[in-house]
């Protein structure tokens, strides 16, 4: 199948999507076909903070509408601050949208998890990941923490590089939610956390939710 991505939101986590699916794609054994767009990430950021939906769903139906004039039969937006107007989005698609949060949320529950941390930006903390995980309590850093992460994480997103010290505020994050609240995992909230936590052990276990949302986008596209 042929699939669309809202990419360059930002420009590390666009680069996870399109090699991890040519990886799916070679161990699976089927052509990948994709369409890639560009959104801009200081006009996602802006629209984020304002809260002004209407103006990001404007945006990725632009969008969607180049890649599905392309040929591609689903889209997904790759960001998970872009979700913020997934509904709204949704809604007005002219193509099915591929829903990070509904796919998370489904693997939360398979894992059967109770209680989980989370980094991403102010808001995807702020609001538990959009209040879409219905199986388990999710626990955002406390005080100062939470700005430490959102600063770390949009100056990592926009840079598309991550630095030691950036890594060190969502590593210290993440152990004071696990030793506080007794999380059993910590949500990477926010695409582009692969800069800071791909190939390391940690120490704790992480639920990658850009690489959830990857696996279902190649389930379809091996269709």
């Amino acid at each position: 199948m042929h699939i669309g991505l809202i990419g360059g939101i930002g420009p590390a986590a666009t680069d996870y999507y399109y090699r991890s699916l040519i990886d799916s794609a070679a161990r699976q054994g089927f052509d990948l076909d994709l369409t890639i767009v560009h959104a801009d990430t200081p006009t996602l950021l802006k629209n984020l903070i304002a809260d002004d939906g209407a103006a990001q769903v404007a945006i990725f139906t632009r969008l969607t509408e180049r890649v599905k004039a392309a040929g591609a039969r689903r889209v997904a937006v790759t960001s998970i601050a872009g979700h913020f107007c997934i509904d709204g989005f949704k809604g007005v698609s002219p193509l099915p949208v591929i829903d990070m949060i509904e796919a998370a949320n489904a693997a939360i529950r398979d894992l059967r998890l109770r209680k989980v941390g989370i980094l991403g930006t102010r808001t995807v903390m702020e609001t538990r990941f959009y209040g879409g995980i219905g199986s388990a309590d999710v626990i955002p850093p406390n005080g100062a923490a939470l700005d430490e992460v959102h600063q770390a994480y949009v100056e990592m997103a926009t840079a598309g590089a991550v630095t030691e010290a950036q890594r060190a505020v969502f590593l210290s994050a993440s152990r004071a939610i696990l030793a506080e609240s007794g999380a059993e995992a910590i949500m990477l909230g926010g695409t582009d956390l692969v800069l800071a936590f791909d190939g390391r052990d940690v120490g704790f276990p992480v639920i990658d939710c850009a690489k959830v949302h990857i696996d279902v986008i190649a389930d379809l596209a091996a269709q």
